[in-house]
């Protein structure tokens, strides 16, 4: 994205990329169909960024969602917006779309070299958009850290984000439920309450609604998620419901004809043992053990800490040269706010860098 801004205004541009081909974690992500951006309004769009918002709002209210979108249709890559709000390309993929941007690039004359890794500064005109430290194998390998401290940047250590939590499940649980998801939930954790859906893995949970809490599960260990399973009901509702005789039903049919529980909300009571009530219903308790682990989180929290780089994401240190994306120190829940906020930090970088460019 930085590249294409800078050719576009005219600046010689090489991308280098120390992996055989670029993109991977991009394309990676369009595996899940590449949620590209959201379509919220703009206010409730930027309180997703948390502590992190007055960080990246300039740069997110200067290339906002709209923008995205419109960038994606310029390069003839439809969109949709799915029924969470959440934007997609029709096609569901990122290759087409990269395939796309590849050949935009080339009709600039940006020049693309590969197995080419950063060696550190060397006074040339540079935007660094290396990654953070979420599925190395994909180049995000968090390498270039070694590097910037010994320039005297500040880099904060990562920690995953958007990521799978472990938890003790029975054998029995885990072998039946893994891979299943728990429909519309409402999830609470240290006062902190969403809504969706989380997924039952071999390991713990995982999904949407436990990654928009996970930075709270992460920072705050120790205490309970309470799992609401019927959040759309209240007690008082469900109470009624289980009045009704069971007669010679099974309590699992029983409880999935009168409140609506699929058989791992059920499994779930009874792995908790959770009392099988209207108030137990709506307050399952799961004790979570720790975050699985950075390598295979969605994203990563922690890198090049704010107060080395200007509102334009310069480096203090280092005039001309710029930290975009994961490798600044921000987070975000999944839903479109990972690569709205990766375009828009390289897109004001390299408007920047074009006008300190023409200063020269």
């Amino acid at each position: 994205m930085a590249a294409e801004i800078l050719a576009s205004g005219g600046v010689e541009v090489t991308i280098f990329d120390h992996m055989p081909s670029p993109a991977r974690k991009f394309l990676l992500a369009g595996r899940g169909g590449l949620n590209l951006t959201h379509s919220e309004d703009l206010e409730t769009f930027l309180t997703r960024y948390g502590e992190a918002r007055n960080f990246l709002e300039p740069a997110i209210c200067a290339f906002p969602p709209q923008a995205v979108i419109d960038w994606c249709h310029g390069l003839g890559v439809e969109t949709f917006v799915g029924s969470s709000g959440r934007v997609f390309p029709k096609q569901m993929k990122a290759s087409p779309l990269l395939r796309a941007w590849l050949r935009r690039l080339d009709s600039l004359g940006v020049t693309l070299k590969t197995r080419e890794p950063w060696q550190g500064f060397d006074g040339t005109p540079t935007i660094l958009a290396m990654g953070g430290a979420s599925w190395p194998h994909l180049g995000s390998d968090a390498a270039w850290v070694p590097l910037l401290r010994a320039a005297g940047v500040r880099v904060n250590g990562f920690k995953p984000a958007n990521s799978r939590f472990l938890v003790n499940w029975t054998p029995l649980f885990r072998n039946r439920f893994a891979g299943t998801p728990v429909k519309n939930v409402g999830l609470t954790y240290a006062n902190n309450k969403v809504r969706g859906e989380l997924m039952v893995s071999q390991e713990g949970i995982e999904g949407g609604a436990v990654y928009a809490l996970s930075r709270f599960m992460r920072e705050a260990p120790g205490q309970p998620l309470q799992i609401d399973l019927r959040p759309d009901v209240t007690t008082a509702a469900l109470a009624e419901k289980l009045t009704r005789p069971r007669g010679k039903e099974s309590h699992s049919t029983y409880l999935r004809k009168t409140v609506g529980l699929p058989p791992v909300a059920i499994s779930l009571l009874h792995e908790t043992k959770t009392p099988i009530t209207a108030e137990g219903i709506k307050d399952v308790a799961v004790n979570i053990l720790r975050p699985a682990g950075i390598a295979r989180a969605i994203s990563s929290a922690g890198g090049v800490a704010r107060s080395e780089v200007d509102g334009n994401f310069q480096f203090l240190k280092f005039p001309n040269c710029y930290a975009v994306g994961e490798m600044l120190d921000w987070e975000a829940p999944t839903g479109g706010y990972l690569l709205q906020a990766c375009f828009s930090t390289a897109v004001a970088a390299a408007r920047n860098c074009l006008d300190n460019l023409e200063k020269l």
